[in-house]
Parts: structure tokens; sequence; C-alpha cells
């Protein structure tokens, strides 16, 4: 499998229904989940992204997407997982994993954050 959040620079595609501000990660600040999602996170997206997101690749490095997007960065977490950026080598991760699954990795990036 490849990254989780690799070239996050599309633009966001909520699901049917959601407005652009209905986009919000339901584990925000959970410690646990967070954890959990550290687990989740080293599993599917560590080969790319490395172990607990710690590289010193600047485009691979999740744990700069606040810096990089701002306000914008739920967004487009949300629209790089579901749809892929397979040009860069990001797949589509809608369907293979569920958006509970995705949640709980995207609160462990949030918890990384510089």
């Amino acid at each position: 499998m490849s990254c989780v959040a690799l070239a996050l620079l599309s633009a966001l595609a909520l699901p049917a229904g959601a407005g652009e501000s209905a986009l919000k990660n339901p584990h925000q600040g959970d410690a646990a989940r967070a954890e959990q999602g550290r687990s989740l996170f080293n599993q599917y997206c560590s080969h790319c992204h490395a172990p607990n997101a710690e590289t010193a690749d600047r485009v691979r490095d999740v744990r700069r997407l606040r810096l990089r997007y701002e306000d914008r960065m739920t967004e487009v977490f949300w629209k790089t997982v579901h749809d892929g950026r397979v040009d860069k080598g990001m797949p589509s991760w809608k369907g293979v994993l569920d958006d509970d699954t995705l949640w709980t990795i995207y609160t462990f990036i949030q918890a990384v954050q510089k």
C-alpha cells in the first residue's frame, strides 16, 4: 500500500449533503484515539511517511500539514485520502479503510503537527 497524506494539494470533496463547515474530525483531541492512530499510521502509511511520521523528507512530512494548509488542513487531508493523488504515488483509501479508521489516523496526524 502507498501513503496516506502525500502531496495534499487537492480541493475538498465532502460527503454527500455535507457543507464545508461540516467536515470535522470526530476524534480530535482524543489522546487514546491518537495512539490508536499512530499504530494504524505505522501499519498503512509509514513505508512512505516514515514510522511515527518522523521523516526528513519535507514533501512526505505529514507533521507539516498545519504549516502548509492552515485552516484547510482537514479538508485537504480528507480529499487526499478519499480521492488519492495517483500521479504522486498516493492511492485512494476510500473503500479500503473505513471513515472511522481514516479519522483515527488523522487524529494521530493532528497530534504530531509542528
